[in-house]
C-alpha cells in the first residue's frame, strides 16, 4: 500500500488527565497544557525527546457524570453482575425496559459486554470502563454484545444511554497482568490510527498489527503475537472510538521491540482543524497511566497524506519468558 509521510511541525499539547472520562464526554475542550507545548515532528526518520507521561491510577472513571442509580450500583457491588432497572414502560406497550447487563472474561485478558435493553433498540449507548469510553449502536431488538480489552482484574463496566438509564457490570478479569495494553481514543471522524510493528516488522507485512490487520486474541493468549480491538461505531451520533492494541508480554519466548506510532489520514472532516485524542497505558502489570494530546492538522490541500505522529506512545520492550 503506497503511504505519503507529510514533513510537516505540528502541535502537541500535553495534559494531566484529571477526569480523563468528563473530558471525552463533555467534547474534549478546554484542556490545560501540562508546561509548554511540546513540537512534535511529523516525519518518518526525525526523533523528537518524548515527554514524561503523567500516572493515574484510573478505578472508576466519570461515575460522578452518571445517573444517582447507575452510581449507587457501582459503589456498592461486587465481583458478581449487578443489574439497574429502570422503570417499566406503559402497560400499553406489553413489556418492561428493565436494562441489564453482564461481563464474562474470554481469551486475552478481553471480556464479553452483554447488553440488554429493550426500550432503547437502535439507541446510542456508552461504554465506561476505567478511563476507555466509546459508543456503539444497540441492535433493533435492544441487545448488544461486544468484546473489551480489560485494563485492569476487577472490571468495572458502565453502561449509559442519553436519557439517564443504564447498567453496571462487574467481573474479575485474572490474566491481564499478562499483557501490554495500549489505548489511543478520540471523538468523531479525526482520521486517527494505531499501528504496531511487532519485531522489526516492515508495514503491511506479517506482524504489523492495525485496523486493516488486527491480529487474534487466541494467538497472544499463547504468547505468539499482539492484536488491534477497534471500538465503537463510527456512524454512531457523537461517536467517540478508539483502538486497542495488546501484546502478551508476560508469557511470550520472543525478545525484542514493538514500534508504536500513532498516525493520522489527513482527511475533509479534520484537515485545517486541531483534532483531541487521549492515550491510556499499561504496561509490565503496572499502573494505568494517560495522557491527553492536541495535534494540528495541516491545510486541507494536504488531504490524502499521512501524518506520522511521533513519540505519542513509547515503544514497548519485549524481554522473552
Amino acid at each position: 500500500m503506497d503511504r505519503k509521510f507529510t514533513l510537516r511541525i505540528a502541535a502537541i499539547t500535553l495534559c494531566a488527565a484529571l477526569g480523563i472520562g468528563a473530558v471525552m464526554q463533555s467534547g474534549m475542550t478546554k484542556s490545560q497544557p501540562v508546561t509548554a507545548q511540546v513540537p512534535l515532528v511529523v516525519s518518518e526518520v526525525q526523533e523528537v525527546s518524548s515527554t514524561p507521561r503523567d500516572v493515574m491510577p484510573v478505578d472508576m472513571p466519570i461515575v460522578a457524570s452518571l445517573p444517582d442509580n447507575i452510581i449507587s450500583a457501582a459503589v456498592t457491588s461486587v465481583l458478581d453482575p449487578v443489574e439497574i432497572v429502570v422503570p417499566e414502560a406503559p402497560e400499553e406497550t406489553g413489556f418492561a425496559c428493565d436494562v441489564t447487563m453482564t461481563a464474562t472474561p474470554i481469551a486475552g485478558a478481553m471480556m464479553t459486554v452483554d447488553l440488554t435493553a429493550p426500550c432503547h433498540g437502535s439507541e446510542r449507548v456508552t461504554l465506561h470502563h476505567n478511563g476507555l469510553m466509546f459508543t456503539s449502536l444497540m441492535q433493533p431488538d435492544g441487545s448488544l454484545s461486544v468484546d473489551v480489552p480489560a485494563l485492569t482484574q476487577h472490571a468495572l463496566v458502565i453502561a449509559s444511554f442519553l436519557d439517564g438509564s443504564g447498567a453496571v457490570a462487574m467481573t474479575d478479569v485474572t490474566s491481564v497482568p499478562f499483557y501490554d495494553r495500549v489505548v489511543l481514543q478520540w471523538r468523531g471522524d479525526a482520521g486517527l490510527q494505531l499501528h504496531a510493528r511487532e519485531f522489526d516488522a516492515e508495514y503491511f507485512t506479517d506482524g504489523h498489527i492495525w485496523h486493516g490487520a488486527g491480529g487474534d486474541p487466541t494467538r497472544a493468549a499463547k504468547g505468539q503475537g499482539g492484536f488491534l480491538t477497534s471500538l465503537g461505531t463510527a456512524d454512531a451520533p457523537d461517536a467517540l472510538l478508539a483502538e486497542v492494541y495488546t501484546f502478551p508480554s508476560g508469557m511470550t519466548d520472543t525478545a525484542g521491540t514493538v514500534t508504536l506510532t500513532v498516525e493520522a489520514e489527513i482527511i475533509a472532516s479534520n484537515c485545517d482543524s486541531s483534532v483531541e485524542a487521549q492515550t491510556l497505558e499499561i504496561r509490565n502489570g503496572g499502573t494505568l497511566t494517560s495522557k491527553e494530546l492536541t495535534i494540528d492538522v495541516p491545510g486541507c490541500d494536504a488531504v490524502g497524506d499521512f501524518l506520522l505522529l511521533k513519540n505519542i506512545v513509547e515503544d514497548l520492550t519485549i524481554a522473552a519468558k
